[in-house]
């Protein structure tokens, strides 16, 4: 199940980038695969709040959600989120993804997201705050 929704995930995304859109029956297709999780993570594009900070001048970039519960960095190459979904859902293989890595992967491909630039300075302080969050939402 995980690997399969994996799978159409990534077929559908591969035709968004080339279509520059997400059709209806893509579209479609997501629902019907990731259900309430995909209506969360396409809440979160229409409302742009998947934000890709770039740091300059080393280019270096950092992915942030804006959930229910607050920011969460992802890291989409690693397959990683900081909320408590991918923690109880997705390591447990009860889901290959939890809904902000979904709208985050989905942004990116149409490219639908908040673009931010910062100075390299800022990195170490805003990593350092989104990480304080998920310790204190674990307290």
């Amino acid at each position: 199940m995980v690997t399969e929704e994996r799978l159409i995930l990534e077929r559908v995304l591969d035709e968004v980038r080339t279509e520059k859109q997400l059709s209806r029956s893509n579209w479609e297709r997501l629902r019907g695969t990731f259900g309430y999780r995909f209506d969360r993570a396409w809440r979160l594009v229409q409302e742009n709040r998947v934000k890709r900070y770039t740091f300059n001048p080393s280019g270096r970039v950092v992915w942030v959600v804006v959930g229910q519960g607050g920011e969460y960095q992802i890291y989409p190459n690693a397959g990683y989120c900081g909320c408590d979904d991918f923690y109880f859902r997705v390591i447990d293989g009860e889901a290959g993804l939890c809904y902000h890595l979904l709208g985050q992967r989905l942004a990116d491909a149409l490219r639908s997201f908040d673009p931010v630039e910062e100075e390299d300075e800022a990195y170490r302080l805003l990593t350092r705050e989104w990480r304080a969050q998920i310790r204190s939402e674990e307290d």
